[in-house]
């Protein structure tokens, strides 16, 4: 459509009727044609903080504001949102910020759990891991609101960026919420020794000196540090030694001639478990007849310790060389195998058998 003064009306044009007066005195209305310009979309700013504190610091001081300024000129455009090196440098210092912050108070409620003396390892660990669960999760909404990031303009990396965390990161959600299940039902705690049995069915053995968000470490008498992950706990066999009790019973096989006084040695397997240092007095050794072997009686000592951390291969050792100097020094002996070989007669027998005859008869001669 066109107005009298030859323009063309478009969709989205302002009209406005002025009265004019036509030819025969009458009042007519034509209309006044304004365009109103489409507005220019204005680039969104990905974090408002940054801006708050550039107006601050212009106040503040020219030089300074310069300086800003020509970090906010450096910028980039992602669709809608503009992010400047001012608005990086800010995003930097916030974190760093956000992040000894949160550490400090994490570093905080630590040791003033440790001063709580009615808490035991357990509840203590459990404590300080939840704390600091919360903490690390307020200094992150902390940091957001802060920064004043518009969460809005990330809507389109939200969706992938959240699906990609989520897989990415299942299996150290699962570790974690699997180290404060073993926590709260304190199935296993720092200081216990365990052994676990892994896929493969080889078994590890070891003390627990940490449990942490990821893993639980556990060190060996050799020194060697084996991380494995919470989830294993939850899901394999776990052969807990200090669990309700401390108190471990070993068990020592031990063989002896037929021939000997089985009594007597009883009391020397005794005695030699009894003078050990670690071997516990209450509840006292044992000694088993285990079984009549091929070429021994078998006996079982069984014995107590409270400290398996310090090792079991060594007390095994320390009892069986005490008891070798006791059957020595009593004249109990211990067997070896002993085998009976049956041989068949043949011709090559017989003229080995007549070949050795000649070769004794003549050296007697």
């Amino acid at each position: 459509m066109e107005t009298s003064d030859g323009e063309t009306l478009q969709a989205g044009d302002t009209v406005t009727l002025q009265p004019v007066e036509n030819a025969n005195g009458q009042d007519v209305t034509s209309p006044d044609v304004s365009a109103t310009p489409e507005p220019t979309p204005t680039p969104t700013e990905a974090v408002s903080a940054a801006e708050d504190l550039k107006e601050a610091v212009s106040d503040k001081s020219e030089t300074v504001g310069g300086m800003v300024d020509t970090l906010d000129a450096m910028a980039f455009s992602i669709g809608d949102m503009r992010i400047s090196m001012w608005d990086v440098l800010i995003v930097v210092g916030v974190i760093f910020l956000v992040i000894a912050m949160a550490w400090a108070a994490s570093r905080l409620v630590s040791m003033l759990l440790k001063r709580m003396t009615k808490l035991d390892n357990t509840q203590r660990l459990l404590s300080e891991k939840i704390s600091t669960i919360v903490i690390w999760g307020a200094a992150f909404f902390l940091g957001i609101d802060l920064l004043g990031i518009d969460l809005t303009a990330l809507a389109v990396f939200s969706g992938a960026f959240g699906l990609a965390i989520g897989f990415g990161l299942q299996k150290t959600f699962g570790n974690l919420i699997a180290g404060i299940i073993l926590l709260m039902d304190k199935s296993i705690k720092p200081g216990d020794v365990i052994a676990v049995a892994d896929q493969a069915g080889n078994s590890t053995f070891g003390q627990i000196r940490k449990i942490g968000i990821r893993a639980v470490s556990i060190t060996t008498r050799d020194q060697k540090e084996y991380l494995i992950p919470n989830e294993n706990l939850m899901v394999n066999q776990v052969e807990n030694w200090s669990y309700s009790s401390r108190n471990v019973r070993m068990q020592i096989p031990v063989g002896v001639s037929y021939n000997c006084d089985i009594k007597k040695a009883e009391q020397l397997m005794l005695e030699a478990a009894k003078n050990t240092s670690r071997v516990l007095k209450s509840p006292p050794p044992t000694c088993w007849l285990d079984g009549y072997g091929d070429s021994s009686v078998d006996f079982i000592i069984h014995c107590w310790i409270k400290d398996p951390e310090a090792g079991i291969g060594n007390i095994k050792s320390e009892v069986l060389k005490t008891l070798w100097d006791l059957f020595q020094e009593n004249g109990i002996e211990i067997p070896f195998p002993q085998r009976d070989l049956n041989l068949r007669s043949n011709a090559q027998m017989d003229q080995l058998v007549a070949a050795i005859s000649q070769r004794v008869t003549g050296d007697k001669s």
